[in-house]
Parts: structure tokens; C-alpha cells; sequence
């Protein structure tokens, strides 16, 4: 009779670490990011020195580490995944899983609702559909904070949508159908942290980005940051990764807005000497695309350098704290939590509770 298979502690641990590594460093871009979101390269220049900013910097309140929207909204696409994976511990996730990262999204919007005011925190049927417990993220004080949320993510929740799992991808969704905006991307990293193939990774991102996205590059660029964070979880390189999930994209109709953002991504890594002009030239990051292709590029150019690669990502006229956070995922989920700057990571707002979801998430998907 044959024995079970059982994951050895090595891979075990690699795993555990990379998850971490994922959310801790999109935290950390965030971090680096935020107070510098709506500067141009120049003003940031003028503010911080020639090399813009060198490190986590204070926001206008006067805090280090301050993670904003892009990180809050992450944390609550984890908690929902991990909920879903606790209940269909294998397969690819289908409505019932939709419905509880859906609900996590609702908690979300509870903290923007009663930013500042946790103790008056009522989530229910008149915000959604959610009538559960309040445990986990929504007793965390800190997050009852609104720091920028974007307004796809907060009129598309206003809406009790979840999506089919069997109805095809590609046409644009009945939630904001116009929106490619950044804040479905942002948040989509989890969905490649649970050991699902890369497709399956790409399908449950891009559907359940439509809860708030439903122009098709909007959702597709969520579901191939997902599918290159699948990839790196088994090892692959980062170049590797973005060329399965372009061809995850050449399946779907209406792909040609992503997939030419991430070719542009390779194209001008493989052209080296990386600087903020020459990122500029992908965009600023407020839409879909665009911030992908800016988080890819910097991890592209600079792999083995999380540093400088996370400082390339902030650095330029746009969203930054998005691109900050996609290229903090990307990096994170290759060389682990180990492999981020330390210094950086013990400033963030919040670290022991991500690092908790984290090993929460990874117990709950992880190698069996």
C-alpha cells in the first residue's frame, strides 16, 4: 500500500515564506509609495533629493509606513480566499467561494464607511449582503482608515454582484463596465498565493474583480497579476511568469490592451539602463494596464535587487503606491519574505497582522 504523499518541511517552509513575502511586500511598495501617490517625478525630486525617494518617507499626517487602499483591500482579498479555501479545500473555486471573498469585500467597505469610528461599525443588509460574525480584519482597528479608495471599488460594491463561474470571460461585466481603473489589479495578488495552476489563479481574480471592474482589461490585468504570482510560487522566473500568463491572456477575447502593456514591460526591461523616464513611458499606473506593466517592469529590471527594483516602481508621476504594490508582490512571492528589506518591512503599519493572515493563509492552502 502506498503512502500519502507528504510536502517535505524544505518546501513547506519556502512556501510559507513566499507567502508572506507576497503580502508583505506589496505592503512595503505600498508603504513607499502613498505619500508620494499624487506627486509628479519632479515634485518628488524637488522634495526628497535627484534619486526621488530613498525609503519610507512621512505621510501629511506625519506617520511612516502608512499602507493605503491598495494593501487594506489585499488583506481582505486573503482573508475571504482563505475563508473559501477552508470550506472547498480543493478545486477551483467556484460560487459559493465567490460569495465569501464578496462578502469579505463588504467588511472592507465597512471600514471606508466608518473610517476613524471602528466602534460604529455596523455591517449588514443594508450595506450588502453579509449578515456574519465580525471577527478577523474587521476588529483591526487600523484599518478603519480611508486612504484613497478608488470609486469603482466603492460603487461596485455597493452592488450585491458575484459573478458565474460558468458564464465566459470576456465581455464587459455588469458592474461599472467602463472601468480598467487600477484597484481590481491591486488587490489581486492572493489569488496565486493558494497553489492553484496559474489559469485557475488567472479565472478566479478576473472574476472576482469584475465585483467592481467590468471593462475586460480591467479584470484581465487582475487575473495576469495573479497567474505570474502562481508561477513564481513554484519557482519560475519573473520573465517566465509574464510569458504563461500572456499566453493565459491570448485565450480570452478582448486581451490586447494587457497583453500589450506587459509585451511593453519586456521590451523596454530587455533595452536595460532602467530609469523613471524610460518607466514613464508605460504610463502613470491609474489604469489596469498600465500599473501592471510599471510593477512588472521594475521587478523585470532589477530581480535580485528588491530594493532598488521597489524604489524604480514608486518613483514617477502617477499612481505609486499601486505600481509600488504589484512590483512588492511579484518580488515578495519569488524570494520571500526573507528576501525584502528588513528595515523597510518593521515600519510598516500593520506587519504582525499581515504576517498572521499570511501563515493563516498558507496553512489553509498550502502543501498537502
Amino acid at each position: 500500500m502506498n503512502e500519502p504523499w507528504r510536502p517535505s518541511w524544505e518546501s513547506t517552509a519556502v512556501y510559507r515564506a513566499r507567502v508572506r513575502g507576497c503580502l508583505l511586500g506589496g505592503a512595503v511598495g505600498d508603504a513607499l509609495g502613498y505619500p508620494i501617490e499624487f506627486s509628479a517625478l519632479d515634485g518628488i525630486r524637488a522634495a526628497h533629493g535627484a534619486r526621488g525617494v530613498t525609503g519610507l518617507v512621512t505621510t501629511g499626517s506625519g506617520a511612516v509606513g502608512l499602507i493605503s487602499d491598495d494593501t487594506q483591500m489585499t488583506l481582505f482579498t486573503a482573508e475571504g480566499i482563505r475563508q473559501a479555501h477552508a470550506q472547498q479545500p480543493s478545486g477551483r473555486l467556484g460560487a459559493d467561494a465567490f460569495r465569501l471573498i464578496r462578502w469579505a469585500y463588504e467588511r472592507w467597505l465597512a471600514t471606508q464607511d466608518y473610517a476613524g469610528s471602528p466602534e460604529k461599525c455596523e455591517i449588514g443588509p443594508a450595506g450588502g449582503s453579509y449578515t456574519g460574525p465580525r471577527d478577523g480584519l474587521v476588529t483591526e482597528a487600523w484599518l478603519f482608515a480611508r486612504r484613497a479608495p478608488g470609486n469603482a471599488c466603492l460603487s461596485g460594491l455597493a452592488l450585491d454582484f458575484v459573478p458565474d463561474p460558468a458564464a465566459p470571460l470576456g465581455p464587459p461585466g455588469p458592474i461599472n463596465p467602463d472601468s480598467k481603473g487600477c484597484g481590481a489589479v491591486m488587490r489581486a495578488a492572493p489569488f496565486g498565493l493558494t497553489g492553484a495552476a496559474p489559469e485557475d489563479a488567472f479565472d478566479a481574480a478576473a472574476r472576482c474583480a469584475q465585483m467592481t471592474h467590468g471593462h475586460p482589461t480591467g479584470y484581465y490585468a487582475a487575473g495576469a497579476l495573479a497567474a505570474i504570482v502562481a508561477c513564481l510560487m513554484t519557482g519560475e522566473s519573473i520573465e517566465g511568469a509574464v510569458l504563461r500568463s500572456l499566453r493565459l491572456l491570448a485565450r480570452h477575447p478582448g486581451h490586447e490592451e494587457t497583453t500589450a502593456a506587459l509585451h511593453g514591460a519586456l521590451d523596454l526591461a530587455a533595452q536595460g539602463a532602467p530609469s523613471a523616464e524610460r518607466l514613464q513611458q508605460l504610463g502613470a499606473g491609474w489604469i489596469a494596464e498600465e500599473a501592471l506593466a510599471i510593477g512588472v517592469y521594475a521587478a523585470l529590471v532589477a530581480p535580485d535587487d528588491v530594493e532598488r527594483a521597489l524604489l524604480l516602481s514608486v518613483n514617477h508621476s502617477g499612481d505609486s503606491d499601486s505600481t509600488g504594490s504589484i512590483c512588492g508582490n511579484i518580488l515578495g512571492a519569488r524570494h520571500g519574505d526573507h528576501g525584502l528589506p528588513h528595515a523597510w518591512v518593521e515600519r510598516v503599519e500593520g506587519r504582525t497582522t499581515i504576517a498572521a493572515l499570511a501563515d493563516d493563509l498558507a496553512a489553509t492552502c498550502g502543501p498537502r
